[in-house]
């Protein structure tokens, strides 16, 4: 089992969009390397790579509204040596240069990195041409390709840095509002590719969860604590490669587990876990993520609490998956 992360959560406190941490974090590895460079689909302001942008210039590379190109040109750039970051809405990106990644980034693991902004649902009132729900599939389907869903501010930096580490491919998903802080600065930051961080530890059902259902499943956590239900909570920010061997440890330490994504049923974290979990310790799993739809145009906290994804779903899912037991 993973050393406990401690984390109070006395009250909800609103930090950084992870957009903004992504800006944050390609300035800081701008000035570190020079190879880093930067292309964005006419949607700096944005996804906040004008910050690196303004800062260099020879180095960005604004491809309009041309999400496949782009994505051939980063291609491109990682045969010649550089280190490319390449930007838009989650659902343009993945949908519209889903054949040149397959092709020209799966395919030879060119090392690309590929970061999204405005996923799920929580983007808001743009409704749901804009709303990304499949993004986890289209990308965990590729083979080569890391899939990395920070959970806030600081894990968006830590995790960054990591893909640009990485040499291949790496998808990782940000999101529009403003979220939750999940880590402190000065918490153990003990953060890995492929590895699960437990922030809370509890016998009686694991809590996996992802992206912005890690703070509503640590909110979870104490509520079902009040009612004498111990809760492991788990940031599962990297969903491929999934972190099987914490799943199987959770699984047979608990007997009952509940999965948290802001993304469609099929094909995302749960559809990793489940299968993790049927192939190495078969228990009871229930799911709190968006059924087999898409969503409406409405406020982030209104379409999280419409689309069940909030803290008191997350108990519902997990007292029911414990009486499964």
């Amino acid at each position: 089992m993973k050393e406990m992360v401690m984390i109070k959560l006395r009250e909800k406190k609103i930090g950084q969009a992870t957009r903004d941490a992504y800006g944050e974090a390609l300035l800081e590895l701008g000035k570190e390397n020079r190879d880093v460079v930067v292309l964005d689909a006419d949607l700096s302001k944005s996804t906040k790579t004008g910050l690196f942008g303004k800062e260099f210039p020879d180095r960005f590379f604004n491809c309009g509204i041309q999400e496949a190109n782009m994505v051939g040109i980063a291609a491109g750039m990682a045969y010649c040596g550089k280190i490319p970051f390449v930007s838009s809405f989650a659902c343009f990106l993945t949908c519209k240069g889903y054949d040149q990644m397959r092709m020209s980034i799966a395919f030879p693991s060119a090392n690309v990195k590929i970061v999204t902004s405005h996923g799920g649902i929580s983007v808001g009132e743009d409704g749901v041409s804009q709303q990304s729900i499949e993004d986890f599939a289209l990308m965990t389907a590729l083979p080569n390709f890391l899939v990395i869903v920070p959970s806030d501010g600081f894990s968006t930096k830590k995790l960054v840095k990591l893909a640009a580490a990485h040499h291949g491919p790496v998808y990782i998903r940000c999101g529009r509002p403003k979220v939750p802080v999940v880590y402190e600065n000065d918490t153990n930051s003990s953060f890995q590719i492929g590895k699960g961080i437990v922030l809370e530890e509890g016998k009686d059902v694991a809590i996996l969860a992802c992206g912005i259902t890690v703070f509503e499943a640590l909110q979870a956590a104490q509520t079902l604590a009040s009612t004498g239900i111990q809760a492991s909570v788990v940031d599962m920010h990297t969903i491929k490669p999934l972190d099987v061997r914490l799943v199987e440890a959770l699984a047979k330490k608990t007997g009952a587990m509940v999965v948290c994504e802001e993304h469609s049923v099929y094909g995302g974290l749960f559809a990793t876990v489940s299968e993790t979990v049927a192939q190495t310790h078969p228990i009871p799993i229930e799911t709190v993520s968006i059924k087999d739809t898409f969503a409406e145009s409405g406020t982030p906290d209104e379409l999280i609490e419409h689309y069940k994804l909030s803290a008191s779903h997350i108990v519902e899912a997990a007292k029911k998956v414990v009486r499964r037991k």
